[in-house]
């Protein structure tokens, strides 16, 4: 019995070691991106960008859903005032992931999930209920490494090996794609945009990989979603905080009158046809 044991303790910790990251004291788990961003200063206090409200159980949480956008390229997302977009880095991961699905489906709001593909293929049967939700869903490179910092045949391989793993895990057609620490160029844009994938960029960076309470988290994105007005919202699905923010955020948002867009890839109708010059 206690050599099962064992054995089942030594393919958890091999597996996790593939991961992304290696579980935490808190039991979070880590991606190369979080482990490295720098450190920055808890906040204490209230968060004075929500209303009390926001942090009580909502009555009646629906009517924050917004309109479908079928993109075929990055050009196709175009919001207007007041309308914002849901989307998750770095998961899935137990427990994490499944309480922002929960959140979700109370507030009958649809999101896009950017899974790195090592954590896809840790945990499929997480990465399929994203789907079964109704959500989107695209990759973030299958290890989480700055591709600017690597060779374009080396960041492409980790770009395919990425979308792979997602579609694998989830039998379903990675379509969305974003830069881990959002370090791109032109080149890999180009191509990775001729590959016929959405590159979703971010205009809302609710920083909760920072060691802050979810009251601090959710008040610093309202912060920055009232400057701006509208936009993609970056959180990752590998944080306690960011599940625990999650319900204020949302009702906040409800309360201001925004909409939560729902991005739906659809495939080109056609290639644009490459051209060659005789000059």
């Amino acid at each position: 019995m206690v050599f099962r044991h064992l054995s089942a303790a030594a393919l958890i910790a091999a597996c996790l070691t593939g991961c992304a990251g290696k579980p935490q004291p808190d039991g979070s788990l880590k991606t190369a991106f979080a482990a490295t961003m720098p450190a920055a200063p808890s906040v204490s206090g209230d968060a004075v960008a929500l209303s009390p409200t926001a942090w009580m159980h909502p009555r009646n949480p629906r009517g924050l859903a917004g309109r479908d956008i079928y993109v075929s390229s990055v050009k196709d997302i175009a919001l207007a005032n007041k309308e914002v977009v849901l989307s998750f880095d770095d998961g899935p991961v137990p427990g994490k992931t499944e309480s922002i699905l929960a959140t979700l489906d109370e507030f009958g709001v649809k999101a896009t999930f950017l899974m790195v593909g090592q954590m896809a293929q840790a945990h499929p049967e997480i990465a399929r209920k994203v789907v079964a939700d109704g959500h989107s869903i695209g990759s973030h490179t299958f290890s989480h490494p700055n591709l600017r910092a690597m060779s374009f045949d080396r960041a492409l391989a980790e770009v395919s090996k990425g979308s792979k793993a997602v579609a694998t895990a989830t039998d379903t057609e990675a379509s969305f794609f974003r830069f881990p620490y959002l370090a791109d160029n032109g080149r890999l844009r180009s191509m990775i945009s001729d590959r016929g994938m959405v590159i979703m960029d971010v205009q809302i960076d609710s920083k909760d990989y920072f060691k802050d309470s979810p009251a601090v988290v959710a008040s610093r994105t309202i912060a920055a979603l009232r400057h701006r007005g509208s936009g993609i919202i970056l959180m990752h699905d590998i944080h306690r905080r960011t599940a625990a923010m999650l319900p204020a955020l949302l009702t906040q948002l409800r309360a201001e009158g925004y909409k939560v867009v729902h991005l739906i890839y659809k495939k080109p109708a056609h290639k644009p046809l490459l051209v060659a010059s005789l000059d």
